[in-house]
């Protein structure tokens, strides 16, 4: 870890009143959450850009609950790290402190950050296909496949923005706005190239707030970043608080 840039992270932390973190699925999957790409998106002999469209859904609803079962499965028997509960508990650090996330685990809440913009919905929460309403249910197995809604009986469907979908108009507004407000970014764990969300981080810079990349690889934003800081945000967001502590002692 280079500690130069953690202490220079810190810095510019301390002196932001607007602070805003953008993280993807890096910090999920050092908890052990699988990222779905690649071997880990193999479920039976289907891929997730298989499943993930309302297109599936419409053709084979069980099937498509089948594979989100098995993977609420996967993020149930894990638990948020270090990275999740620093960054919950800068929420009350910073005068502004917004927690935007690509991520669907629901382990930004579990660390217990509140109102977390969750640009592509979450894992835990079921959407009505008919009245469009949201209820959060985390039991695990569901105990009928598909779920139906209990007010209307229509099919309920995972509120997940799936491929080919736009994400929630007011979340993403509210995203962009925070961002381009903000004086410090933090983007921990994202490759920087799914759009909207990649837009994000340019967007701050561009109005003048310092961005610092938490990201084991260099990724499309580290050449714009103020700092890149190469790792885990489980270790190098701790490092980090801890040096936000001296200097608040200071």
């Amino acid at each position: 870890m280079d500690e130069d840039n953690v202490g220079a992270a810190a810095e510019l932390l301390r002196g932001a009143e607007r602070v805003v973190a953008l993280t993807g699925a890096g910090i999920s999957a050092e908890s052990g959450v699988p990222t779905f790409r690649g071997q880990d998106g193999l479920w039976k002999t289907y891929r997730a850009q298989e499943l993930a469209t309302p297109e599936a859904f419409r053709a084979d609803p069980t099937l498509v609950w089948e594979w989100y079962e098995w993977r609420r499965g996967r993020v149930a028997a894990v638990e948020p790290n270090p990275g999740h509960r620093i960054l919950a508990r800068w929420a009350a650090v910073f005068r502004s402190f917004t927690l935007i996330t690509q991520n669907v685990d629901g382990l930004h809440a579990r660390a217990g950050s509140v109102d977390v913009l969750e640009l592509h919905g979450n894992i835990w929460k079921l959407r009505c296909t008919a009245e469009g309403t949201v209820v959060e249910d985390r039991r695990h197995p569901l105990p009928k496949l598909p779920p139906h809604c209990s007010s209307c009986g229509a099919l309920l469907r995972p509120h997940i923005v799936w491929f080919g979908e736009s994400l929630d108009g007011p979340t993403i507004t509210r995203a962009f706005a925070a961002s381009q407000a903000s004086n410090v970014m933090l983007v921990i764990g994202t490759s920087a190239v799914v759009h909207p969300a990649a837009s994000l981080p340019f967007t701050a810079a561009g109005s003048g707030a310092r961005v610092i990349e938490i990201n084991p690889e260099p990724t499309p934003l580290t050449a714009t970043a103020h700092l890149s800081l190469r790792g885990q945000a489980g270790l190098i967001l701790p490092a980090i608080d801890e040096r936000l502590g001296t200097l608040r002692q200071a």
